[in-house]
């Protein structure tokens, strides 16, 4: 079941400089900090309230966050936290929606997969089940 949005991830071209705004400006208190090699991207969690926001920044090219900066950066995804990740994604395969991810894997929220925009009218969906 699906608890709650978890975090929205913004694709940016410099984590320092954008969390000087969020942190910074803002307020946002930094969770998490790290870099996700097989994904190529440096992720920032920022506490806002219950949920958080994701700052991510390509550190390979070629990548999907990478191709996606190129393209336009900014508002890059929309993450909802589920209690079972495996149910989640085992619903969506048998109900045939297209996705990136077959397979969970893991990423700075915790277990992850993706839904493809093309099933959701053009908006990525990330599942994610938290360690907490």
């Amino acid at each position: 079941m699906i608890k709650r949005i978890h975090h929205v991830g913004i694709v940016v071209r410099s984590i320092d400089e954008a969390t000087s705004i969020y942190g910074g400006v803002l307020g946002l208190e930094k969770t998490k900090d790290e870099t996700i090699e097989e994904q190529g991207v440096r992720a920032v969690l920022l506490k806002l309230g219950d949920d958080e926001i994701e700052l991510l920044e390509p550190v390979k090219e070629g990548t999907g966050v990478a191709r996606f900066l190129e393209r336009q950066g900014g508002l890059h995804h929309v993450c909802f936290e589920t209690d079972d990740i495996e149910r989640e994604l085992q619903t969506l395969k048998d109900n045939e929606v297209e996705l990136i991810d077959r397979e969970t894997r893991d990423g700075i929220a915790g277990r992850i997969c993706f839904i493809h925009p093309r099933a959701n009218n053009g908006v990525l969906i990330e599942y994610c089940q938290t360690e907490d």
